[in-house]
């Protein structure tokens, strides 16, 4: 299908329905801006999770039962390094650490983040356009009764169990776009958000300077699939991220952070009854169903914000 499109991106979900997207519509017509709020530094790399888990999707090699890392990958490096007595919290396989060490390698050469990024790409034979949403150095906190901490400490070494008071995303104020994102939303003909945390993956995106003003200005329909299902996000903390920053914990709570700028809005069928409310915002709703079981769920959904986009 010959259109152009935009995806904003992060984590699982949003690798999922990608899967299917880059079945129905050649891959050098898309543009996947992802978050790098979550990177962080791991044994002094440069890991940068929401990036790498959609590669590794579209490159066909992520470990499909995890939804993150390589498949098949093995643990040996990790398991060293304990016996050192580092911490060993954070699960990088032995092929992650690699993309690690390569993307901290190029990094230190005087590469940007995002051309780091194309040239993984490229070695990974992926035709897709993959944009770090920024190529400066920003970072999601979380302040829990415990402190202020990094969101992947929050996340993984920590369970996502302490209570949440705030979320914010540290260097903000200077952030840029990465080249060719503001190109990208201007000159589509679509601009899908996917079913990813509207608080730590979309919401950093939109917090980068000018990123939410493009969308609002594009000529393009702006569409977005709800990562909450039946008042629950499907994986992940985004409902206690969302409490904290006051959001309702709903497909409407997730449509009225989006509102100024979104056209259309599908929701799952367990969420039906939210569709005169959240048309009472001024977005199009479409009912369907959202869970992505298997190839044929994500390629069913992806025709469908075709179709919607027209």
């Amino acid at each position: 299908m010959n259109v152009r499109l935009t995806c904003l991106a992060g984590g699982v979900g949003a690798a999922r329905f990608l899967q299917g997207l880059v079945r129905i519509v050649p891959p050098r017509n898309l543009t996947i801006v992802v978050n790098t709020g979550d990177d962080f530094q791991f044994c002094k790399l440069h890991v940068s999770p929401d990036l790498d888990i959609v590669m590794y999707t579209l490159a066909g090699i992520v470990d499909e039962a995890k939804g993150w890392g390589i498949r098949g990958d093995t643990f040996n490096t990790l398991e060293m390094l304990a016996n050192y007595g580092c911490e060993t919290w954070f699960r990088l396989g032995d092929k992650d650490f690699a993309t690690s060490i390569y993307r901290t390698s190029l990094l230190a050469q005087g590469l940007t983040l995002s051309e780091v990024t194309d040239k993984l790409c490229r070695l990974l034979g992926l035709e897709v356009k993959i944009i770090p949403m920024t190529n400066q150095t920003v970072e999601t906190k979380v302040q829990t009764a415990f402190g202020t901490i990094g969101f992947q400490e929050y996340l993984v070494k920590r369970k996502a169990e302490p209570r949440v008071l705030d979320v914010f995303l540290g260097g903000a104020e200077e952030a840029e776009p990465a080249p060719g994102i503001l190109e990208a939303i201007h000159d589509s003909d679509g601009v899908i958000i996917c079913p990813s945390n509207p608080i730590v993956s979309i919401g950093t995106i939109l917090t980068v300077r000018e990123v939410k003003e493009a969308i609002s200005k594009t000529r393009a329909k702006v569409l977005s699939i709800s990562p909450i299902v039946g008042g629950a996000p499907i994986k992940g903390p985004a409902d206690k991220l969302m409490r904290a920053k006051g959001v309702e914990v709903s497909a409407y709570g997730v449509a009225e952070l989006y509102k100024d700028f979104l056209d259309i809005f599908i929701v799952d069928n367990l969420d039906r009854d939210l569709k005169s409310q959240i048309e009472g915002l001024g977005v199009k709703v479409i009912i369907s169903s959202t869970i992505m079981k298997d190839l044929d769920d994500k390629v069913r959904l992806a025709e469908l914000c075709l179709r919607a986009i027209g």
